[in-house]
């Protein structure tokens, strides 16, 4: 019976081997995993080689080595892009040769991977970049890459699940804060106008002094002299201590549920023993 089972089994294609490599399945072996570790040092190394770059000692002490090594991580990221976008179709939730990979290109990892390479790409685009300060904001981009390690962290998928799975609380949370922050700036832009006309000019300006309150930050740039004024700042620093809590109880609780589910032995569907 096994016998005939296995002549049933259709070969593995080579887009259905890549599709296991880079998906390190059961099935890819070490060299799968071996690739992966040399992602996640790619990633580290190219965000090393940003934060160097800026030093302008090292900068021009290898003025060609940043280049060099961006060709090189370009092209490997590249290649991992579309090798990903190529095998989507082998999972069963892209099935479709064109419509599948669209919906797999728009899934947030792979609009991840495709961050990663966009900047370099960018400014071979026939545009005015001088115009639209283009290119700053090309490097800028950069810094994106760092995201890619979302695919190989385990601990950034969790905080990810957590923030999935606890969006409709957060989101509350947040628009409780926003609310706060619109009243606090209005009431000591009505306290605080005729004082201190330039710091107080508006209820937008006055925003900039409700945000660093709520968050207990408190730059001292901007801040009330009048008696109301600094009786309405010190009630609303206190809530803003209390309101910023809410977010980190929520992740917090969170955490500790993503924990408890991956400390729990999983069961065989088939058997139920743990697997």
């Amino acid at each position: 019976m096994e016998t005939a089972y296995t002549l049933q089994e259709s070969p593995l294609t080579l887009r259905k081997r890549t599709y296991h490599f880079l998906n390190s399945t059961e099935s890819a072996g070490a060299f799968s995993r071996a690739f992966n570790a040399f992602i996640v040092v790619l990633i580290i190394s190219n965000i090393l080689a940003m934060i160097l770059e800026s030093v302008k000692d090292i900068r021009e002490w290898i003025p060609g080595y940043f280049a060099w090594f961006e060709y090189f991580s370009v092209a490997i990221f590249s290649l991992e892009y579309s090798l990903r976008v190529w095998t989507s179709v082998e999972d069963p939730r892209y099935p479709r040769p064109l419509l599948g990979r669209l919906r797999f290109a728009l899934t947030p990892l792979a609009l991840v991977d495709l961050s990663a390479v966009l900047p370099f790409y960018l400014p071979f685009i026939h545009a005015d970049l001088r115009g639209l300060r283009m290119f700053r904001l090309v490097r800028i981009m950069r810094v994106m890459r760092v995201a890619k390690l979302g695919r190989y962290s385990e601990s950034l998928q969790m905080l990810l699940r957590v923030v999935r799975s606890r969006w409709e609380q957060l989101l509350s949370s947040v628009l409780i804060l926003l609310i706060l922050a619109v009243v606090s700036a209005s009431l000591m832009f009505y306290a605080e106008n005729e004082a201190q006309p330039k710091a107080f000019s508006s209820i937008p300006a006055a925003m900039w002094w409700a945000v660093a309150t709520l968050t207990t930050i408190g730059y001292g740039d901007v801040y009330p002299v009048t008696v109301i004024g600094k009786f309405m700042a010190a009630i609303i620093a206190v809530l803003g201590i209390g309101m910023f809590a809410l977010p980190t109880g929520i992740l917090g609780s969170g955490f500790m549920e993503e924990l408890d589910k991956s400390k729990k032995p999983r069961k065989c569907p088939h058997c139920g023993k743990d697997l």
